[in-house]
């Protein structure tokens, strides 16, 4: 091996970018376990769809802007993805990520009967970020997240996924594993180290 091509980074080494997770059931206490965690100097912007009714207003951003460091807010249509913030899909939304780096909001038809849907953010992450995503598959009882991940995956992007025996369900996290399985199987506080080691390189 040449030295230049030695020092060609490989897609675990490239700098990453953004962060997208999806959850389903059991994601409050998942999520309570990794955002809090992610310090204030946090570079990173992080997306998350997590499935909730689609009749009613979500007080999620709210609940997690008052215990994490980081600015937590629901998505807008058509908003800058600014470092260091976190949206949530709204619901009954799917959220994708734009080529000029902003966020959308979509009404079309459910994906695997779910808006907004993970694979729907992962894989229009993926088409923006490529390598430099970090994409995270959390407790939930439906295969939502893995056709998404799988793009991450492709895309030369990072995988976590919370082991599924220690998710309150685990339907997701198996399927998404099934899909990408040299994605990394890890405790929620495992993913929540990897998360903060991923920019202090």
């Amino acid at each position: 091996m040449s030295i230049s091509a030695r020092s060609q980074p490989s897609p675990r080494e490239a700098a990453p970018q953004a962060v997208v997770i999806g959850v389903s059931a059991g994601g409050l206490n998942a999520l309570s376990a990794i955002l809090p965690q992610l310090p204030a100097d946090y570079p990173l912007p992080v997306m998350i769809v997590i499935h909730l009714p689609p009749d009613r207003d979500s007080v999620v951003a709210e609940l997690f802007d008052e215990k994490c460091a980081l600015t937590v807010r629901e998505a807008e249509d058509k908003e800058d993805i600014l470092p260091g913030h976190v949206y949530f899909a709204p619901p009954d939304y799917h959220l994708l990520v734009e080529a000029d780096h902003r966020l959308s909001l979509s009404s079309e038809e459910p994906v695997l009967f779910s808006r907004p849907s993970v694979d729907v953010l992962f894989e229009t992450a993926a088409d923006v970020y490529g390598e430099g995503l970090i994409g995270v598959i959390l407790t939930g009882a439906n295969p939502d997240g893995a056709a998404g991940l799988k793009a991450v995956m492709t895309a030369g992007g990072r995988g976590l996924v919370q082991r599924p025996d220690l998710s309150y369900a685990s339907a997701m996290p198996e399927a998404a594993l099934e899909f990408s399985p040299q994605a990394e199987a890890l405790s929620l506080e495992q993913i929540a180290e990897r998360l903060r080691e991923a920019v202090s390189s």
